[in-house]
């Protein structure tokens, strides 16, 4: 039943509604980061800055390490990516593939991990990282973010390897192909788009994230890039908008940026393992 002229505008409609209300913050964040002192203050905003400056972004970097900042978050960013989507791959595959209690098991924990409040675990953490004497260190949160995206990671990766047909991997096996060599010449390249999007959440999740890395990391020079943002904030909450927002817009470029080059390749990427096998 294809659906009415009236209806599918209506849906346009809602979708334009929604992708403005996405864009809303982002758009008035570059709009503030190229505002000078005199617009930022004024009682009548305006979308498009009068007199666009750079002076901002020259401030910012002029107060603090932010290229220090976003490297220290590029290697937690990076660093909790591979090593979960490392983790994640076979494991994903046992869960999907193997209808045992373990795997149950397994799939139980993704559901009631996702649902248990972060903020309860991070006294247990800071002990645990304590005694491995990886507090103040980027590996010690690059641990901390690839426990954190696990669960999703996993849970993730298990729809897309039971995506794949079986019986791909049954004529594997007829033709001599061990486990192993099934998972790695035949499972894993039509898992690919799955890799790659499991790995961007993960990217994302940690290039995001605040609240670990208050805590666990103590010394400027260790901090990553969201908690540096917060130094443009004052002692009584008062903020220096111009360099926050040039900051702010400058952090979320990676993840825009990533999220383009590789968006294509997650749809196509199927489509073109499907072909080659």
């Amino acid at each position: 039943m294809r659906t009415s002229t009236p209806a599918r505008a209506g849906q346009y409609i809602a979708l334009l509604a929604y992708l403005v209300f996405l864009a809303f913050p982002f758009l008035w964040l570059v709009s503030t980061a190229f505002k000078p002192p005199r617009e930022l203050g004024s009682l009548h905003p305006t979308w498009i800055p009068e007199d666009p400056t750079l002076a901002n972004f020259r401030q910012a970097f002029d107060e603090q390490p932010l290229l220090h900042a976003a490297l220290n978050s590029l290697l937690a960013a990076l660093g909790a990516a591979v090593v979960a989507v490392l983790i994640a791959t076979p494991m994903a595959y046992v869960v999907a593939r193997r209808r045992t209690r373990l795997a149950k098991a397994v799939t139980g924990w993704v559901v009631v991990s996702q649902a248990f409040p972060f903020v309860l675990l991070i006294i247990p953490l800071f002990l645990v990282l304590k005694n491995l004497r990886l507090i103040n260190s980027v590996p010690g949160l690059v641990l901390v973010y690839v426990v954190w995206a696990l669960p999703f990671a996993l849970w993730m990766l298990a729809g897309y390897v039971r995506a794949v047909p079986p019986e791909l991997e049954e004529a594997a096996a007829v033709d001599g192909a061990g486990r192993v060599r099934t998972l790695v010449s035949v499972t894993a390249p039509l898992l690919a788009p799955g890799i790659v999007a499991t790995a961007l959440f993960a990217f994302i999740t940690a290039w995001n994230e605040f609240f670990f890395a208050l805590v666990l990391l103590k010394t400027p020079e260790k901090q990553t890039l969201p908690v540096v943002l917060t130094h443009f904030i004052g002692a009584e909450g008062v903020a220096d908008l111009g360099p926050l927002a040039a900051a702010a817009f400058l952090a979320t470029l990676p993840s825009l940026v990533v999220f383009a080059l590789i968006q294509r390749r997650i749809t196509g990427g199927m489509l073109t393992g499907a072909v080659k096998s």
